[in-house]
């Protein structure tokens, strides 16, 4: 049972049955006990006004006697003998028992109530079935308003239950009526309070899928953008190599198309560096050293800084416990390193430092080029923005990956003045806990 308009019109249709059953019987045991009583009071009224007034009058004989009277009248003497009857019957009580009792004679139980005066006893008795059956009947009639009222109940109670759901039909409508396109919010007017959660935390996601949304149409015409002038730059440099007239020329435009090729290779890695890290993508987390995932890091840079005759250096004196993915941790290095590199002038020095500082792990990375304006600081880590116009070999991705994966970690990335006359980049993870 799956639908909630089910569950609960059920539910509320049992709760009701349970009440009416309750109630009935609850009903029909009080009628029954206070009908008993008040037979019990009719027998003693009637036995104590004969007893007052001394004798039966001659018109209260024929009442006596009417067949449709369940009472039985009988009077004894003082030494027993039955001076009266109201009328003859073969299983009448041979006997008095003062007050009430209960008798049986023959095969039938009476109810019988008995008070004595000086000279008689005076009996009245009524037949305990008789007095069942009357009890039961009004009791029944007490309680058949309910077969009334229990399917009114029910049909209001089915009525309660759909408009209290009506929200929640208003609610599936408008989504349903919506294309893949449509993320704006959802209306959150005249909602219930166990709904309205709901509904913003849907225009919550809604938000947050259309902002990513953007940013992922933002990245795809700018990627677009940034592919449009290397490939139409190597299509220039290959009508070139095609053209040369002699070997020289043939052999420029040879070094130019690998250029070319070198950069869009490099570009369409960082493209594809940056969609692993963007915020959705997968993240698997262990242990690690950060100091070797440095290491690891900048093994792939030393021919790079090898060609540009820089001196790479990496300070690491003791491991550096971090909790992360060794994969997006190493591309953050390594995108570090290679700035740092590629913005150092030729045989510049380059250093990385990994330790602890204030017991959480950080990464530090100095290099000796022109460094970052402060007033420029906080727009190098957007996509596609390059430290200088003229920069021609970087693809203006690397700080943006760089803050992704530092983001996806928790930790934070600090640019400053280096020693060494640039940039100083800190990244900053949160404190590990203990093992």
């Amino acid at each position: 049972m799956k639908s909630l308009h089910t569950r609960l019109l059920t539910a509320l249709l049992a709760l009701l049955l349970l009440a009416a059953l309750v109630f009935g019987w609850a009903t029909y045991r009080s009628v029954l006990a206070e009908t008993e009583t008040l037979f019990d009071y009719q027998l003693r009224q009637m036995a104590l006004s004969l007893r007052d007034q001394g004798e039966i009058a001659p018109g209260q004989v024929g009442a006596f006697a009417d067949e449709q009277l369940d009472f039985v009248v009988q009077i004894w003497s003082e030494d027993g003998r039955s001076i009266y009857a109201s009328r003859p019957h073969t299983e009448l009580p041979a006997r008095a028992l003062l007050g009430f009792a209960d008798v049986r004679a023959g095969g039938q139980l009476w109810r019988t109530f008995s008070v004595a005066t000086r000279a008689r006893v005076i009996q009245v008795a009524q037949p305990v079935p008789v007095r069942q059956r009357l009890a039961a009947n009004a009791a029944l009639r007490s309680v058949a308003p309910l077969l009334v009222v229990g399917p009114m109940l029910a049909l209001l109670g089915g009525f309660i239950v759909a408009r209290a759901l009506r929200p929640l039909r208003r609610l599936a409508a408008d989504v349903r009526a919506r294309d893949e396109q449509s993320l704006a919010p959802l209306r959150d007017t005249g909602l219930p309070d166990e709904v309205a959660p709901l509904v913003s935390a849907l225009n919550g996601l809604l938000l947050r899928l259309g902002s990513a949304l953007d940013t992922q149409r933002a990245f795809v015409a700018d990627a677009a953008h940034e592919l449009r002038s290397p490939l139409t730059a190597l299509k220039l440099q290959l009508k070139l190599l095609r053209e040369a007239a002699d070997e020289t020329s043939r052999r420029m435009a040879s070094e130019q198309l690998a250029q070319g090729v070198e950069r869009a290779t490099r570009l369409v890695e960082q493209l594809l560096a940056l969609a692993r890290t963007e915020p959705g993508a997968p993240l698997a987390t262990e242990p690690l050293d950060l100091a070797a995932v440095a290491r690891e890091a900048l093994a792939d840079l030393l021919p790079l800084a090898s060609a540009r005759g820089s001196d790479l250096s990496l300070q690491a004196d003791a491991p550096v416990p971090l909790h992360g993915e060794r994969a997006a941790l190493g591309t953050l290095v390594r995108n570090l390193a290679d700035n740092a590199l590629r913005y150092s002038p030729p045989s510049a020095r380059v250093e990385l430092r990994v330790g602890l500082d204030d017991g959480a792990p950080c990464l530090w990375v100095d290099d000796a080029g022109p460094g970052i304006a402060p007033a420029d600081r906080g727009k190098v880590f957007d996509r596609f923005v390059r430290r200088s116009a003229h920069d021609e070999g970087g693809s203006g991705l690397g700080l943006a990956i760089v803050r992704s994966v530092a983001q996806r970690h928790g930790a934070t990335v600090e640019l400053a003045d280096s020693p060494l006359g640039g940039l100083r980049v800190v990244v900053r993870f949160a404190r590990q806990p203990s093992p």
